[in-house]
């Protein structure tokens, strides 16, 4: 039985931010990207205090980054920054699978049959934001499963990180070979209330896509490179050959 507090309306600022965190997990803002107050207000139709408040929130979860000036932005993070993000994510995710398992019923193991589908249809149709939003809603059915309310906080606290990243390379993502994906063998071991399997499947997709996107992305601390130069640049003198 739910608590009253449960049942409760939300207040206009715990909407703000929930609306906010959610689109940040979503990766609705890209890296870099400066969030406005007022502009964060007039989307939402409140208030400036509200967006304010839910920015304040955000920054104290680093969610998002503060600069001196008051601008908050969404972070883009370095090559050692988002390294870690994997490996946590790599032990948190893996385990919020392993409680699900035994709790997940079979019409929720159906819905998730459909989202792996609709994932298969969307990257045939070469639609990232659907490729991402199948990911997502697969792996979260499976987190919500699990029971465990403070879990979960933690993992979407790191999905805000993640988010903006994978949405940046969202087109890398979805020209990924497709077998990377192991939602389907999950699937599978969950049919079978093989918890350890499905945890230490997702795990190994977790660290490959790390590992991936770490070779493919660019990050901010990355050394400047002289792309694009290379053509400006007069061609060498051929020396004479000594034959």
């Amino acid at each position: 039985m739910q608590a009253a507090s449960d049942l409760s309306p939300l207040s206009l600022e715990e909407t703000t931010y929930r609306r906010l965190r959610q689109a940040l997990m979503e990766g609705a803002f890209e890296p870099g990207q400066k969030l406005s107050i007022r502009r964060i207000a007039a989307a939402l139709g409140t208030s400036a205090m509200p967006a304010r408040t839910a920015l304040r929130r955000l920054a104290t979860e680093q969610a998002v980054d503060v600069l001196p000036s008051g601008t908050a932005i969404v972070p883009r993070l370095s090559r050692a920054a988002f390294q870690e993000l994997g490996t946590i994510r790599a032990e948190l995710e893996p385990l919020a699978v392993r409680l699900a398992a035994p709790l997940i019923e079979g019409a929720r193991l159906d819905e998730m049959e459909g989202i792996i589908r609709a994932g298969r249809v969307a990257r045939e149709a070469n639609d990232p934001a659907e490729v991402l939003r199948a990911d997502r809603d697969f792996l979260f059915m499976l987190y919500h499963a699990a029971a465990a309310p403070m879990l979960l906080s933690i993992i979407e606290a790191l999905w805000m990180r993640r988010g903006p990243h994978f949405w940046d390379a969202r087109w890398i993502i979805t020209g990924r070979v497709p077998t990377e994906n192991r939602h389907p063998e999950i699937l599978e071991a969950l049919r079978a209330r093989d918890g350890e399997t499905a945890s230490a499947l997702l795990k190994t997709e977790i660290e490959n896509t790390t590992a991936y996107l770490l070779e493919q992305m660019h990050f901010a601390d990355d050394p400047a490179t002289d792309a694009g130069f290379d053509s400006l640049r007069a061609p060498a003198r051929r020396r004479r050959s000594l034959a």
